[in-house]
């Protein structure tokens, strides 16, 4: 199956998203199961009534755009998660100062795994207040970063 660019769907589905105050956090395409899924955020969440008003709002306009060039697929919409990986500028921007959790690919000073408040972000490192200490991490050095869930 010949899918069009990730970046032209999109483009073109930021377009109704933007008036309908969506973001678009992410597009991946499952070839397994010939599934698109756009994953959207908004300022207050993002719940059930709002993915069923965006998928009815893409559902004709995006079969105009035929993303699987006339293949079958199957379109979702969804939240993202709460444990989703930061993966933009705007992720890292989004949640500076609120506590985060941090996979390395390698230990930094003997720990694989750390939990602090994200304090900046450069675009190529991190900044980030553990109980103990301020770390500034190059971004290659993460495998994973994602806002820390507490439950009380």
């Amino acid at each position: 199956m010949q899918l069009k660019p990730i970046e032209e769907i999109r483009a073109f589905l930021e377009k109704i998203a933007e008036p309908m105050q969506i973001e678009i956090v992410d597009l991946e395409f499952d070839k397994r199961t010939e599934t698109l899924t756009v994953f959207i955020e908004t300022e207050n969440g993002v719940d059930l009534d709002t993915c069923e008003k965006y998928h009815n709002a893409i559902m004709d306009p995006i079969d105009e755009l035929d993303p699987t060039n006339g293949a079958p697929y199957t379109l979702n919409v969804s939240s993202p998660g709460l444990d989703r990986p930061f993966k933009s500028a705007r992720d890292f921007e989004r949640n500076l100062g609120g506590d985060v959790e941090i996979k390395l690919f390698a230990p930094l000073k003997g720990k694989k795994f750390l939990e602090g408040c994200l304090l900046d972000y450069d675009g190529n490192c991190v900044t980030v207040k553990t109980e103990t200490e301020e770390l500034k991490i190059s971004l290659n050095k993460i495998a994973k970063i994602n806002k820390a869930i507490k439950f009380d």
